[in-house]
């Protein structure tokens, strides 16, 4: 599509400082579901982005992605429909868009073109698996991550050692770590199973989400912990997706867990 050139009428891009609205380009181009912000931040240093038919360098830029017109290489950009997925995280994947030390990551699952630019909903670790959800509507995961949602998120958790029963209990009665003092808690623990060579798998129930929550938990009892999966968020669940598959989330499911 031939670039168009600005008219008379387009106004530049506001120089003023935030107002109710506004987000930075990059933002604005991942609110679109165009790509993700850091991709943003490159197309603004490459010169490929104009708001308002004005080239914009600048990346702290903020527009409102509402009202101002964006193009990249002259196409103009549309807001995309809603999506909502869930995907079955393998392990070995990181949560991220971009990864400095290029691992692969989750969109190694998503190479499908009908699909907008999706950003995860929270994060699984790289040796977590499971439940992972992803969407292009920011005002639905903001919900979805706000603490005072109280959405449980459920997990199946493999560890190894003995004295499962004292396991249990210290674990359901709360840790401090010593190095960082921080208290870490489950909403709930209950024994899966026990074997002599898989060791056992707890089931936990978190409504609270700190960076690698249950392995420090673990740690901080002396256990070892083999694997991690989430198996539901809400009253979502994983069920037989199959690992590295996704499927669309159905309304009633958005609006359950929204």
């Amino acid at each position: 599509m031939p670039r168009r050139p600005a008219s008379s009428n387009q106004r530049p891009p506001s120089t003023a400082g935030p107002t109710p609205g506004t987000v930075s380009v990059p933002r604005a181009l991942s609110k679109l579901g165009f790509c993700s912000r850091a991709q943003g931040e490159r197309l603004v240093e490459a010169g490929k982005v104009r708001v308002n038919g004005t080239v914009v360098r600048d990346a702290s830029l903020r527009i409102n992605p509402e009202r101002d017109s964006i193009e990249v290489d002259g196409v103009t950009v549309a807001k995309a429909a809603h999506v909502y997925l869930m995907l079955n995280k393998p392990r070995g994947l990181v949560t991220t868009t971009d990864d400095p030390q290029g691992r692969a990551t989750i969109y190694e699952c998503l190479r499908d073109e009908s699909l907008p630019f999706l950003a995860p909903v929270g994060r699984l670790d790289k040796a977590s698996e499971g439940l992972l959800l992803l969407t292009n509507d920011s005002h639905w995961s903001s919900r979805l991550l706000d603490p005072s949602s109280h959405v449980d998120k459920t997990y199946h958790v493999q560890v190894r050692g003995t004295a499962l029963d004292s396991v249990m209990q210290r674990v359901a009665a709360g840790v401090v770590e010593d190095e960082s003092g921080e208290r870490l808690e489950v909403k709930s623990i209950s024994l899966l199973r026990t074997g002599s060579r898989s060791g056992a798998w707890f089931e936990i129930a978190l409504d609270e989400g700190k960076n690698r929550q249950l392995r420090r938990i673990f740690a901080a009892v002396g256990v070892s912990v083999d694997r991690i999966v989430r198996v539901a968020i809400g009253s979502l669940a994983l069920g037989d997706l199959k690992k590295g598959a996704w499927r669309m989330l159905t309304v009633d499911e958005v609006k359950r867990l929204g």
